[in-house]
């Protein structure tokens, strides 16, 4: 009875186009972000409970937030437009290396602005990778984008100017300091990260609900008729490539710089783009909830469920509790994308609904 929108009168139309258009969810999104915000470095600063450990920071929610967003980007591209990628970690890698040289060969740039130009260095090469997008699609265009990943693979671990000619090809981050703000312990990682995902997230979603958004949705849906309404595939297509690759390069910036501190050519490999992938399947495509309930997942499932034999005292190899988290994942995915194919966006939704309605049936 709680969650109902009686009495909420929309009076304008940004009233009625609002992201959160009811009052409880601008509440319960409200007090999402205090906590995020508030209650988690507190929590932190006082060592209540997992918080008091930096496990939970590095393996969970850094990796969490950072590959969320990453999502958002891919989702930007696959579900709101529908062109199917499947190099996700090659625009990681792009914007790892390019922050990285940048910072590494202009001392005198930002932090801050070397991550966005390393962003804006994967744009650039995803609207040159998009361009088979205007003649291909489906599968055809997958292993179109497929071909960048096994590229830029080959690239970063043959090309040793990109990694400062290192002899293993391992490079290691720059100090993060973002005008004085030195981020060194992992809660103030985590924060930096939170931030990073708190603005493209909304960027992105105000992105997906304003003109060109409606653009990439047209061509998902019917490109020929979309065409036929007025909208120029040439534009949306690649403007979709370009948003989706320059948040993904971010995020692997994000991902070099936050999380892993240093890295070598081999972390940005098709694994990750594959994971990015199923992310956004599972989540939902063509939502940013969906990017964060996919990667919560993906990520903090198989974690969970490799602790599980212990906290029960059950004698397990850790091989086998290793082949026993994939076949468990795996069993769940599927079983999962046969209820409802559309991912958990859609199954949180339904839950919505029938909360607006309970305790009737209609």
């Amino acid at each position: 009875m709680l969650y109902r929108e009686a009495g909420q009168f929309k009076t304008s139309y940004a009233a009625d186009m609002a992201i959160f258009p009811i009052r409880q969810d601008r509440i319960a999104f409200g007090a999402l972000l205090a906590f995020a915000f508030i209650g988690v470095p507190l929590l932190a600063q006082f060592e209540v409970g997992p918080f008091g450990h930096d496990y939970i920071f590095k393996a969970i929610l850094i990796p969490f937030l950072i590959l969320s967003l990453a999502a958002i980007g891919l989702n930007i591209l696959t579900g709101y437009c529908g062109q199917i990628s499947l190099g996700g970690g090659a625009f990681m890698a792009i914007g790892a290396y390019a922050a990285y040289n940048f910072s590494l060969r202009i001392p005198e740039l930002p932090l801050l602005v070397s991550i966005l130009l390393g962003g804006g260095m994967a744009a650039l090469v995803g609207i040159l990778f998009g361009a088979p997008s205007l003649r291909i699609k489906g599968l055809y265009l997958a292993v179109a984008t497929l071909a960048a990943q096994f590229f830029f693979d080959w690239l970063f671990l043959r090309v040793q100017w990109f990694t400062n000619y290192t002899p293993s090809g391992s490079v290691n981050a720059p100090q993060l300091n973002f005008f004085g703000w030195v981020v060194n312990t992992p809660a103030e990682r985590y924060m930096l990260a939170l931030m990073f995902v708190t603005v493209f997230a909304f960027i992105a979603k105000n992105l997906t609900r304003g003109n060109i958004g409606r653009q990439w949705m047209a061509i998902r849906d019917m490109d020929i008729a979309a065409e036929l309404m007025g909208i120029r595939p040439l534009y949306a297509k690649l403007s979709a490539f370009a948003v989706s690759s320059f948040i993904i390069g971010v995020a692997g910036a994000l991902w070099a710089f936050v999380h892993l501190g240093s890295w070598e050519p081999l972390t940005f490999n098709i694994d990750r783009s594959f994971q990015l992938l199923f992310m956004v399947i599972i989540g939902g495509l063509g939502s940013i909830l969906g990017c964060f309930l996919g990667a919560a997942f993906i990520l903090i499932l198989p974690i969970f469920l490799d602790q599980v034999p212990h906290a029960m005292g059950v004698p397990l190899s850790v091989e086998t509790v290793s082949h026993l988290v994939f076949i468990i994942t795996g069993a769940l995915i599927c079983f999962l994308l046969i209820v409802e194919p559309h991912g958990f966006a859609r199954l949180w939704a339904i839950a919505k609904e029938k909360l607006r309605l309970w305790p009737f049936p209609y």
